[in-house]
């Protein structure tokens, strides 16, 4: 697991005793190198990506969009493998998360953050229903 130690509004001080939660997200993307140590990063990665599971759903929808929100993760991405669907969040400039897009099973995904990141869901859903028939 990865550990993404986060500050909330208390951002300016970069002691580890001043984290107040660590997260382990499924993907993420880190550009600043200044963020990455020996733990993990600390501070907010540009773009978190979670899957969601029967025992996780609730915390991913709720819990971690605040969280994530308030850290100004600059883009957030919820996989629903079981619905086949993607919700995509981005930063905007007064800090809230737009309301989220919904992407479904056959559509093209493209970062709000990196322009030249896509994702075919069609292929990821596909490597999920091949599991499913294993």
């Amino acid at each position: 697991p990865f550990d993404v130690r986060l500050l909330g509004k208390q951002k300016s001080h970069k002691a580890n005793k001043d984290v107040l939660t660590v997260v382990q997200p499924d993907l993420c993307i880190i550009c600043d190198k200044e963020k990455l140590d020996e733990k993990g990063c600390f501070g907010a990665p540009d773009l978190i990506i979670e899957i969601l599971s029967a025992s996780n759903s609730k915390i991913e929808m709720r819990t971690k969009k605040a969280l994530y929100e308030e850290n100004e993760v600059k883009e957030y991405w919820i996989i629903d493998p079981t619905h086949e669907t993607l919700l995509q969040y981005s930063l905007q400039d007064d800090g809230a998360y737009t309301p989220p897009k919904i992407f479904v099973n056959d559509e093209i995904v493209q970062s709000s953050v990196f322009e030249t990141l896509t994702i075919e869901l069609s292929e990821i859903f596909e490597n999920e229903n091949e599991n499913e028939d294993a």
